[in-house]
């Protein structure tokens, strides 16, 4: 049996809704256990009890929201005090703000970085440390393509992506040779219920559902690239045909037509 077989525990931040919820669903079918963190306990406790019951697996709940000051430092007690050893960190938990920046009020924008950009720092420093002690671990980074080039409109969010995935790129490279991988998920347009929430505060962002990815087929390709130690996993050939085409053009011509697309949406507002 390959390493990445062998049953693990795997806490999934984020994880009542969206990408969340269907990485823990993957999980669960591929037979690991499972740690479920999100704000709604309700939600989150009636998916542990599903997962459970269809695939045998042992998953509990902890319900937690992340940006709430010592958040962090809660859900390792939280670990401690139920002995639980985390193998596989799926760094899911974020906010998208959509708009004018400058419309923008200044507490969204600080929960947005808080929990896009320094929940996950924290905790995967956090649980860092064990993973490299075992000698095997895997830390999954939920990026996005709108971390790959300027997104006006939608900048500040973008930006927070592209810390997340400078970040894993960062430690795929330092981590090498030690048994503990980290993978960054980019997926594209995906229909969830961030997507529809965005589109409904804002009508020029609004995004025909047929364009949208299916959220499972997103979160399993995430598993798998995770558990093979894969650095960057884009899903869709067409989102990794425009994040090729972005890396490859110069910085002027990507901001450029990013603008012109970003401003015709904030006028449509």
């Amino acid at each position: 049996m390959a390493a990445s077989d062998v049953p693990r525990t795997v806490l999934v931040t984020g994880a009542s809704a969206g990408i969340g919820r269907a990485l823990a669903r993957a999980f669960a079918a591929a037979g690991h256990d499972l740690v479920l963190v999100a704000r709604r306990g309700d939600v989150l406790r009636a998916l542990a009890e599903e997962l459970r019951a269809a695939h045998g697996i042992r998953a509990c709940d902890v319900p937690l929201d992340l940006t709430a000051p010592g958040s962090v430092d809660a859900l390792l007690a939280a670990l401690a005090e139920r002995r639980l050893a985390v193998d596989v960190l799926v760094n899911n938990a974020g906010v998208l703000e959509a708009g004018a920046f400058r419309m923008t009020e200044p507490e969204a924008l600080a929960r947005m970085v808080e929990l896009n950009v320094g929940v996950p720092t924290l905790l995967t420093r956090a649980l860092l440390d064990p993973m490299l002690a075992r000698g095997w671990g895997r830390v999954l980074n939920v990026a996005s393509v709108a971390g790959f080039q300027p997104v006006p409109g939608i900048g500040a969010y973008a930006a927070t992506k592209a810390y997340v995935l400078s970040l894993t790129e960062s430690l795929a490279e330092e981590l090498r040779g030690t048994g503990v991988c980290v993978t960054a998920l980019c997926p594209g347009l995906t229909d969830t219920d961030m997507a529809q929430q965005v589109g409904r505060v804002n009508p020029g962002l609004q995004i025909p559902r047929a364009l949208l990815a299916d959220v499972d087929d997103v979160a399993r390709e995430g598993v798998a690239a995770c558990l093979r130690g894969e650095v960057l996993r884009v899903p869709g050939l067409a989102n990794r045909l425009g994040t090729l085409w972005s890396q490859l053009q110069p910085r002027w011509l990507v901001r450029t037509l990013g603008g012109v697309v970003g401003r015709r949406l904030l006028a449509d507002r």
